[in-house]
């Protein structure tokens, strides 16, 4: 028991790395492109999924609105989700 716990530990710093690392790249890399972006994206999903197989629901409830809010800042999207929320509230 105390073996599977501390293999779940490992694969959860392992996301957090993971994770930290891709919104990094998402925030400070000048010369990144939309498509690049979309691209890290997926990738960070895969690699979750690779260590969770059965959590995606927590990935796309706790990761992808972080990604999706870091994207549609740096690129400022037209028609993108902040106008849509912005649009909605009024």
């Amino acid at each position: 028991m105390k073996k599977k716990l501390l293999e779940e530990e490992k694969r959860m710093r392992r996301l957090r790395f993971i994770v930290d690392l891709a919104q990094a790249v998402l925030m400070q890399q000048n010369d990144l492109t939309l498509r690049e972006a979309f691209d890290i994206m997926q990738d960070t999903k895969k690699a979750a999924l690779n260590l969770f197989p059965d959590k995606e629901s927590v990935y796309e409830l706790i990761y992808a609105p972080r990604f999706r809010r870091i994207i549609s800042e740096r690129f400022v999207i037209p028609g993108g989700l902040l106008r849509s929320k912005e649009h909605l509230s009024s």
